[in-house]
């Protein structure tokens, strides 16, 4: 009959290992940089995979992992998901009654962790939620003194694995990955990922024009807990990359050392970590001569950034768009032919409003409230629902949250407001939540940040909607500048006046506060709600009730 293999992660690990064999896998760990080839990782692999069997996990198991980037966590990848098993990333960053929640739901057989992060979960552990964990296992050749157990280091777990192990050919629904929405909005829900959504994603990461190619030199810095490290970590092995992985908790001045050290050629992060290292970057000497581009994605990138990268370092910074529930990447930013001779302030402008084009294999489509299609004509605005191999159709254990966010013909609704070009570029306008709704109409909250941020001063900026008696919500904008402000007044009507200048007087905040910090979530994004909770006090409310437009 026609037709080939199953679509599996299996035949990327064999490219890498049998066509790229001497690439360079190097790791950032608590015992100091650990540097290997793509042969010896999959030889590893192998190892892990047979140590798991023999440890009693079977097809569809799920074996957790809790740890930061770096070459354990990398073989657990590719060795848990192709022996037929679910490598389930727990986002170690959450707060402990939604680790108990996700390891509870899930199931988790097996706990590969982080020996710096044994703490953490022993603080999040609990009899009940951990109930079905029958091992524990720490990376790296000794095991720290820790209540949990049953625990054995991973060195000595993997010993007796058979270093030729032969991985099955597994049908391409066998599920392979799992991980947990960040749960802003009440408990974390469960996506899982099967082979063939992997598979799928990898081949569009590698086709696309800014994805991995074998020549890149790839610094894997967003967290592998973060949507399977937005697939990152499978990609490089597929593609022959050189893999660097910055290891626990790394900040601006780890990320800038390995960029210089290995000549790093891509990476992709949250805005906020590419923030950090320019900061880091000005005051200090970063080659980045190296970098062929970085992506940015989680949240809208500001147009200043992307500029102080180019202007200051010569780097482009791009987008990109996806979610939990996409397995993640949908959208990547590109230019279409004809596009690159475009002066420099048009390439910025498209950049800068622009999630990017759709990945091959992705079909998208925006609908209005009344369900109805809208135009691609750069403003009409709607919800973005998205259909593909890679876009998952149910929630894990949450049915009503499947029939809400899943149509019948498989369409996912993402919750995002968007805009798209007679081009085909998707500009994400603001998470449906995150909309400012005065007076009936909507206030983009995203918008307004990247024109706040448009200050010279500024660093950091937040916009939320806070309640009206008049207008039902207006924005306030929470700020952090550079350094300390002499004239706090003066800074606030600039920042006025510089939203006024290319929005609606309408759109401009009523209430402007200078903080110490923006509060980010559990994947370094702004945490609206956070802000909302904790910043939107009666003084907040009274300053906007103050100065909110009369008509």
């Amino acid at each position: 009959m026609p037709g080939g293999a199953p679509l599996n992660l299996r035949s990327f690990l064999w490219r890498g290992e049998n066509v790229f064999p001497d690439s360079e896998i190097v790791s950032r760990t608590h015992q100091g940089i650990h540097r290997y080839t793509i042969a010896d990782y999959a030889e590893r692999v192998r190892k892990l995979a047979s140590a798991l069997e023999q440890a009693g996990i079977e097809r569809g198991d799920r074996v957790g992992t809790f740890a930061w980037n770096n070459h354990w966590h990398q073989e657990a990848y590719y060795g848990v998901a192709c022996m037929g098993a679910q490598v389930h990333m727990i986002n170690l960053l959450l707060p402990d009654e939604h680790i108990q929640h996700i390891v509870a739901d899930a199931e988790d057989e097996i706990l590969i962790v982080d020996p710096v992060m044994l703490e953490k979960l022993e603080g999040a552990y609990d009899e009940e939620a951990f109930a079905s964990v029958e091992q524990y296992i720490v990376m790296g050749d000794t095991v720290p003194e820790t209540s949990l157990g049953p625990v054995v280091d991973y060195e000595s777990f993997i010993a007796d694995g058979d270093p030729d192990y032969s991985f099955p050919q597994l049908p391409e629904d066998q599920p392979a990955g799992m991980c947990y929405t960040s749960g802003t909005t009440g408990k974390p829900k469960g996506v899982e990922y099967t082979q063939k959504m992997y598979w799928t994603q990898v081949m569009s990461l590698m086709t696309s024009q800014a994805g991995i190619k074998t020549d890149d030199v790839e610094l894997t810095y967003v967290p592998m807990f973060h949507v399977s490290g937005w697939c990152r970590p499978f990609t490089t092995i597929a593609a022959g990359a050189k893999t660097v992985l910055p290891g626990p908790n790394p900040s601006a001045e780890d990320l800038a050392m390995l960029i210089d050290e290995e000549d790093v050629t891509v990476s992709a992060a949250v805005p906020t970590v590419f923030m950090d290292l320019l900061e880091y970057a000005r005051e200090t000497d970063v080659d980045f001569s190296s970098v062929r581009y970085f992506t940015s994605g989680g949240s809208a990138t500001p147009r200043s950034l992307m500029e102080d990268y180019k202007q200051e370092f010569d780097v482009d910074l791009i987008s990109g768009y996806g979610m939990t529930e996409t397995s993640p990447v949908t959208h990547a930013y590109e230019p279409k032919p004809g596009m690159t001779d475009l002066p420099e302030e048009e390439l910025f402008d498209l950049r800068s409003h622009s999630a990017g084009l759709p990945i091959a294999g992705l079909e998208f489509k925006v609908v209005n409230t009344d369900g109805e299609e809208v135009p691609w004509d750069g403003e009409s605005l709607g919800e973005l629902w998205m259909r593909g191999p890679w876009v998952t159709q149910e929630y894990y254990n949450a049915p009503d949250a499947t029939e809400q966010a899943v149509t019948d013909d498989g369409w996912f609704k993402t919750g995002d407001i968007v805009r798209v070009s007679p081009e085909g570029y998707v500009d994400v306008v603001d998470r449906m939540d995150d909309l400012v709704k005065s007076g009936g109409e909507w206030i983009a909250s995203v918008e307004v940040e990247n024109a706040v941020m448009g200050h010279d001063d500024v660093v950091e900026a937040a916009v939320v909607p806070v309640p009206h008696e008049r207008w039902d919500e207006r924005p306030a904008a929470f700020v952090v500048t550079r350094d300390a402000v002499s004239d706090e007044a003066a800074l606030r009507q600039e920042i006025k006046d510089l939203v006024a200048e290319s929005y609606p007087s309408w759109w401009v905040p009523d209430a402007i506060r200078l903080v110490d910090g923006i509060p980010k979530g559990a994947t370094g994004k702004f945490s609206k709600q956070t802000l909302r909770d904790e910043y939107v006090d009666e003084s907040v409310i009274e300053t906007v009730a103050e100065n909110a437009p009369a008509t």
